[in-house]
C-alpha cells in the first residue's frame, strides 16, 4: 500500500526527526509532563529484597519498542518501598523508558505502562513519564520514542555505540507532536495495521515451532527405530527408549569411542581470553554459528599444557554438559588443536563407528531427556561425565549407522531451509512493522485520509 504525504513541511531543527508536517509543533519530551520525569531508582535493590508478590519492579527486559513484557515479574515488600523508595510509583498509561541499551536492545526505547500494573516502580536504568492528557497521548509518544531510538541505533552501528542515556538528556528528546486529535488518528491507525502485521509473525513464529518439532521427530524416530518401518523389533530393555529393530543393540557411549581418547571435560579455570593463545571451545559455542575460532576464547598455553588430552580433533563430537546441556556437533578441521572448557565434553568416535550417527543419536530426545533428567546442581545445571559415557545408544551394524546419517542429514536439510525461509519472512515483517510506525510517527506519511476512509 502507498500512502500520502502531508501537504506542506518544515525543518524540526531535530537531525533525526528531518521535516514534519508544518502544524506539528517540536517540543522537549520534558514540556509534556504533569510532574518531574521519575528514575532511576532502586540502584540498591539486590535479590534478597525480592518477594513473590508485593510492588511490582519494572526492569530493562519488561520494556520493548513493542509494548510492555509482562512475563518476567519482579517484586518488593511493600514495607520495604514505602520506607527506601515511596513517591516513585508507577500508574497505568505512565511512559516507561530504558536509559540503558545493549546488542539485541535500543537504548530509549519505550513502551506504556499497562492499566492494572499498580502497585509499581521503576528500576535502575529505567525512567517514568508520567504526560499531560490535555497535551500528548501515551501511546504516540512511546512509539516516537522507540522511533527515535531506532535512528540512533542505526547510525551509530558501525561505531561506538551509545549504550546508556542519563535522564537529564532523555527529558530534552525533542519530538514532533501533531494536534491532540490526530495523535488519536495515529495511534488507532498504527493499532490496526500492526496487529495485522504482527498476526502474519505469529503465522511464521507458529510455522518455525512446527519445523523444530519435525526435524526432532524425525532424529528421534530414525535413530531408535531405523529406516525400515517393517523391520522386526524387540524390546530395548530401556522403558525410556521401548522397542528397537530386532538386528540391533543397546551400547553405552563409552564403547563407542576411541579407548586412547576418551569421553572427558576441559579445562576448569581458563582464565580470561589471553586474545593469542590456545583457542578453547565454551559450553556456548557448541553451536553451529559459533564452531568457528573468531567466535572463541583463548587461553595461555601454561594453562592449557595439563589438558592436553582433551585436546579436539577433526571429526570428534563436542557436547555441552552444563547451562544450555545437550546441544552436540562434529568439530571441523580448522578447530583441530584446540581444547574445551569443563562445559564442555569431548566425545572421541572409534573408527569402527560414524560419528555424524552418533551425533544424532545423542541428540534423539528420548536419549537426551534420559541424561537431563540426571542433571545437577541447582544455579548451573549439568550432565555428570559419569552418565556421559554409560548413556544408552541404539547401536545398528555400520552400513546402516551411515545410511541413517545420510538420510536424516538430507531430510534435517530440506526442514533448516523451510525454517530459514520462514525467518527471513519474519525479519522482513518486523522491519516493515519498525519502518510504518517509523514512518507514521515522525509525519512522513498522513494517514489521516485513510482511517477516515476506513470509518465511513
Amino acid at each position: 500500500m502507498s500512502f500520502p504525504l502531508y501537504p506542506r513541511y518544515k525543518d524540526s531543527g531535530v537531525e533525526w526527526l528531518g521535516q514534519v508536517p508544518e502544524h506539528w509543533r517540536v517540543v522537549p519530551l520534558g514540556r509534556v509532563t504533569i510532574s518531574r520525569c521519575d528514575g532511576p531508582f532502586g540502584s540498591g535493590l539486590k535479590s534478597e529484597h525480592y518477594r513473590a508478590s508485593g510492588v511490582r519492579v519494572i526492569r530493562l527486559q519488561n520494556i520493548r519498542s513493542d509494548g510492555f513484557d509482562g512475563t518476567d515479574e519482579a517484586f518488593i515488600d511493600a514495607g520495604y518501598y514505602e520506607r527506601e523508595l515511596g513517591g516513585h510509583d508507577v500508574k497505568g498509561g505512565d511512559v516507561l523508558i530504558a536509559g540503558l541499551g545493549d546488542d539485541n536492545n535500543t537504548v530509549g526505547r519505550a513502551c506504556v505502562a499497562p492499566v492494572g500494573i499498580e502497585p509499581a516502580m521503576v528500576k535502575a536504568d529505567c525512567f517514568r513519564y508520567r504526560l499531560d492528557a490535555a497535551q500528548v497521548k501515551s501511546e504516540f509518544v512511546a512509539a516516537a520514542l522507540s522511533a527515535s531510538a531506532a535512528v540512533d541505533a542505526g547510525r551509530l552501528s558501525s561505531g561506538s555505540t551509545r549504550s546508556r542515556i542519563p535522564l537529564s538528556v532523555m527529558a530534552t528528546r525533542r519530538l514532533g507532536i501533531p494536534p491532540l486529535h490526530e495523535q488519536a488518528i495515529i495511534t488507532n491507525f498504527l493499532r490496526r495495521e500492526v496487529r495485522k502485521i504482527d498476526d502474519l509473525i505469529a503465522e511464521q513464529q507458529r510455522l518455525t515451532y512446527l519445523l523444530k518439532e519435525k526435524r526432532q521427530a524425525v532424529i528421534s524416530r530414525v535413530v531408535t527405530k531405523g529406516l525400515n518401518p517393517e523391520a522386526p523389533m524387540k524390546p530395548s530393555g530401556a522403558e525410556w527408549l521401548g522397542d528397537i529393530p530386532e538386528h540391533w543393540i543397546v551400547t553405552p557411549l563409552k564403547w563407542l569411542t576411541d579407548p586412547q581418547r576418551p569421553i572427558m571435560y576441559g579445562i576448569v579455570l581458563p582464565g580470561p581470553d589471553v586474545g593469542e593463545g590456545i583457542p578453547i571451545l565454551k559450553g556456548g559455542n557448541v553451536k553451529p554459528s559459533r564452531m568457528n575460532l573468531q567466535s572463541m576464547a583463548r587461553t595461555t598455553p601454561e594453562i592449557e599444557a595439563p589438558y592436553a588430552r582433551a585436546r579436539l580433533k577433526e571429526g570428534d563430537l563436542v557436547y555441552s554438559i552444563r547451562g544450555s546441556i545437550g546441544d552436540c556437533e562434529l568439530v571441523p578441521a580448522d578447530l583441530e588443536g584446540s581444547n574445551i572448557t569443563q562445559d564442555v565434553a569431548r566425545v572421541a568416535i572409534a573408527k569402527d563407528f560414524c560419528p555424524s550417527w552418533a551425533r544424532w543419536s545423542l541428540l534423539a530426545t528420548a536419549i537426551r531427556e534420559d541424561l537431563a533428567s540426571g542433571s545437577f546442581g541447582a544455579a548451573v545445571r549439568g550432565i555428570n561425565i559419569f552418565d556421559l559415557k554409560r548413556a544408552s545408544i541404539p547401536t545398528p551394524p555400520l552400513d546402516e549407522q551411515e545410511a541413517i546419517a545420510r538420510f536424516i542429514d538430507g531430510e534435517t536439510a530440506k526442514l533448516e531451509q523451510l525454517s530459514s525461509e520462514a525467518q527471513r519472512a519474519i525479519d522482513l515483517l518486523q522491519e516493515r512493522r519498525t519502518a510504518l510506525i517509523s514512518a507514521v510517527v515522525t509525519g512522513q506519511i498522513d494517514v489521516r485520509g485513510i482511517v477516515e476512509k476506513a470509518a465511513a
